[in-house]
């Protein structure tokens, strides 16, 4: 056996179809003897079955439970026969050659322990962790407290990424990405598998650090090229991910460093870990509450306008209103009417002017009925009227004016569709097109890119083939000129998005476009993997990947129901501990009740929700499952539980969870 290709998955079935599809190619061009593992962690997206379905020539290894990355692997590379074997993440593609190119390079350096190559993300540009040096720790200092990204070139400060090395030259470096990670067997059985102390990240550093402590040498091969859509598996720009990942290289360097050195490298690490965990949070809230504070801040300056006003021009008793107006009276009209306005849908997208009205009025008529009964706070009717008025104006005007910056345009409940076109064949393009109208997909499909020997009807009537007039009037189903002509036809249509055929496209041409193409303008590129129903792509290394595909929609995660579950979970767990002197007695967990009241109350779990089915990454632990409400003689089995999690997710609605509270309120404890 030549080669074995490890191929670790969890949950990007649409990624693995396209990796899977690359890799298929790329042994065909080897030729030679090759096996290929799928190690599935326990994926609940249908990945296992299309494996089964599609690639029968995979060995797959099924996991009940998600061991992590590095067990997944070391299960099949205890398995694996092959000289070189190649650790390859779901969410790439490798080009034809890349294999073949590969194992030359291997057979030529009998001294390469592990084969690193150039990696490009979803927009073709390089990603610098194609080649690394050893995170000691002044190169940790220096990669964690940004001074590798002020100078990334510098051979003190960049050694991180290795900067200041040529990325279209072979080198020897000392850590290779567990992206596309090519090891010698003979290395491997020498200093051993991926270390499974590791769960997530750093175990290629660990295991790159030990082939050369067991005097093999790791090279950077720029001869080949994949793409790696980062975002999608390692979720970058999520706290989450800076402190498995910090935290991975504080494993590693109590392991591999002296003791002494380890506890100062540990200590950097955590203090860098808190930073920039606190650096992500405050972000995130700062780009959340920045619509927020802007109308609030808005809202305040015209109220503060029309007091003025009202107690010079109207006020039935001349004078000014006492300092607690606008110091508390005001603040609280503004938090009911901000958030009347974000329970009514005035912050979701696409925006509709007539969510903001129907927020502010109700806000503005809870605001008048307070007042009321406040004696020492009824200040004026006129100026809470005017107010919600205000607040109206000032709201839908912020939210034009970030629509017109954005799209160009004054229609808030639109945006302005991507121009997309297609390269590959007519028959492929119209199976783009249906996928894109039965996604309901809001772009413009401005015709095809022919990749073949077909001629547009323009091109065939011109002699000298000139670009603009080659396609300036094709009809949308006529292609709209020949490969060659692609950089004219972005810059003539004003395209947003390529999508690119990969029936009709081998991986490495469409690298070579991507790569070939001028950065500006800007284009958006996606690839149809042959026989799929995925459109894949990625805006850049820290994006996570996006697609077009027939998947449902589930209603449980709309906005306008997120919101409602999130209400109800809040009235129900007030009631319950309202009730929570007799209701516990009747709860065989008692501690777990009241545990489990506190923690819906305070947003850390639901009391309904997906237990066996995979939800987003936002999603919080739900205390019941519907399935919970289903009375049987025999226990159901997991493909009946994520099904009937599935129907629940798809046609949720508030009253279910009652439905399933008052079915199973014995069982809040657990």
């Amino acid at each position: 056996m030549k080669l074995s290709v490890v191929i670790v998955n969890y949950n990007v079935c649409y990624f693995l179809e396209q990796a899977l599809l690359s890799v298929r190619r790329a042994v065909e061009k080897l030729g030679q003897p090759v096996e290929v593992f799928v190690v599935d962690n326990n994926s609940a997206d249908g990945s296992v079955a299309m494996v089964r379905a599609r690639f029968p020539e995979v060995i797959l290894i099924a996991n009940r439970d998600n061991p992590g990355f590095s067990k997944g692997n070391n299960q099949a590379l205890r398995r694996a026969t092959g000289q070189y074997q190649l650790l390859l993440n779901p969410d790439t593609v490798v080009e034809e050659d890349t294999f073949r190119a590969c194992c030359d390079f291997m057979d030529a350096h009998p001294d390469c322990g592990g084969l690193g190559i150039k990696m490009l993300d979803g927009q073709g540009k390089f990603l610098p962790e194609s080649k690394r040096a050893l995170p000691t720790p002044a190169v940790a200092f220096y990669k964690m407290f940004g001074l590798a990204g002020v100078f990334p070139k510098s051979r003190t400060f960049g050694r991180y990424h290795l900067g200041f090395l040529d990325k279209d030259e072979t080198h020897e470096i000392e850590v290779l990405s567990g992206a596309f990670m090519l090891l010698r067997k003979a290395a491997l059985d020498q200093v051993g598998l991926l270390d499974e102390d590791y769960f997530m990240y750093g175990e290629d550093i660990d295991l790159s650090y030990r082939l050369t402590q067991g005097g093999w040498k790791n090279y950077y091969f720029p001869g080949t090229r994949i793409i790696h859509y980062k975002g999608e598996s390692t979720k970058r720009t999520s706290v989450n991910y800076v402190f498995v990942f910090y935290r991975a290289m504080v494993i590693f360097a109590q392991k591999h460093f002296a003791p002494g050195r380890a506890g100062l490298f540990s200590l950097l690490i955590n203090a860098a870990i808190w930073l920039r965990a606190g650096a992500a949070v405050a972000e995130r809230l700062a780009v959340r509450a920045a619509p927020l504070l802007l109308d609030a801040g808005l809202i305040w300056g015209g109220m503060y306008f029309l007091k003025t006003y009202w107690e010079h021009n109207h006020k039935f008793v001349p004078g000014a209103y006492p300092p607690q107006y606008m110091a508390a009276a005001v603040p609280a009209y503004i938090a009911v009417w901000l958030t009347s306005a974000y329970l009514s849908g005035g912050y979701d997208q696409p925006v509709r002017t007539s969510r903001v009205v129907r927020g502010i009025f109700i806000g503005t008529l809870l605001i008048s009925a307070a007042s009321n009964f406040l004696d020492a706070w009824r200040f004026s009717k006129a100026l809470i009227i005017l107010g919600g008025a205000w607040a109206v104006a000032a709201l839908v005007g912020r939210q034009l004016v970030a629509h017109f910056i954005k799209y160009k345009n004054l229609h808030l409940s639109e945006r302005r569709q991507k121009n997309i076109a297609i390269v590959g064949s007519g028959p492929e393009s119209r199976r783009v097109r249906q996928l894109l109208e039965a996604a309901h997909v809001s772009a413009r499909v401005i015709g095809y890119v022919s990749v073949g020997e077909e001629e547009t009807p323009e091109a065939a009537a011109t002699e000298n083939h000139s670009p603009i007039h080659s396609f300036t009037h094709s009809p949308i189903g006529e292609a709209l000129g020949e490969l060659r002509q692609l950089d004219d036809i972005i810059r003539l249509y004003g395209l947003n998005e390529l999508i690119f055929c990969g029936k009709d496209l081998p991986a490495s041409q469409i690298i070579a476009l991507m790569l070939g193409l001028p950065a500006e303008p800007p284009v958006a590129y996606k690839i149809l993997p042959e026989d799929s129903q995925y459109i894949i792509g990625s805006s850049s290394k820290d994006s996570p990947g996006d697609y077009y595909t027939l998947d449902i929609a589930l209603n449980l995660y709309q906005p306008q129901q997120a919101r409602a579950k999130r209400l109800l979970d809040l009235l129900t767990s007030a009631g319950l501990l309202a009730l929570s002197p007799v209701l516990v007695w009747f709860q065989p967990k008692k501690a777990g009740f009241l545990r489990n009241c506190g923690a819906v109350l305070l947003g850390r779990r639901t009391w309904v929700g997906l237990r066996h089915l995979e939800g987003p990454a936002r999603a919080v632990p739900a205390v019941l499952s519907p399935a919970d409400a289903a009375h049987t003689a025999t226990p159901l089995n997991e493909v009946t539980l994520r099904r009937l999690e599935l129907l629940y997710a798809k046609d949720y609605e508030p009253g279910t969870d009652l439905s399933v509270l008052w079915r199973c309120w014995r069982r809040l404890g657990q």
